[in-house]
């Protein structure tokens, strides 16, 4: 089973990912606004997993919640230090995934984009990921953000 690990910037919190292949992980780029908010950039690049397929090895993540602006709750965990994202999840899908921070892989080309979220609000000035799908949510499909 390969295994992938990652950190925040500063290695205080340290993981693995266990994943039976790389295809069990959904890379998507999100548009919405609350990713571009906390990921401060114009899109947030996560990968969903099964919660069982991230370990953490060194440290504890502190978590912030909040409403994500449609009444669901979104949990985002973070290094306590140096304010690096791990993961984020929403309460409808906490007891079975994680949406991993790609940038936080210490390869993040070993799960490359299959997707984008929200695509309505890309800016303007950045392209699709080329043959990859675009999918329309609203913030209550459970998906987060």
């Amino acid at each position: 089973m390969p295994t992938y690990p990652g950190s925040c910037y500063c290695q205080d919190i340290e993981y693995e990912l266990s994943l039976s292949s790389p295809d069990d992980a959904r890379t998507s780029l999100c548009h919405c606004k609350g990713c571009k908010k906390a990921f401060g950039t114009n899109y947030g690049l996560t990968a969903k997993i099964p919660k069982d397929a991230l370990r953490i090895t060194k440290g504890t993540p502190k978590e912030h919640v909040a409403d994500n602006g449609s009444g669901s709750l979104i949990h985002r965990e973070f290094c306590s230090n140096c304010g690096s994202f791990i993961c984020e999840y929403g309460d409808a899908v906490k007891d079975q995934f994680r949406y991993l921070c790609v940038g936080s892989l210490d390869d993040p080309e070993a799960l490359p984009p299959k997707g984008e979220f929200f695509c309505s609000s890309r800016v303007n000035w950045m392209p699709e990921i080329p043959g990859n799908s675009s999918m329309s949510f609203s913030l209550n499909d459970g998906y987060g953000c």
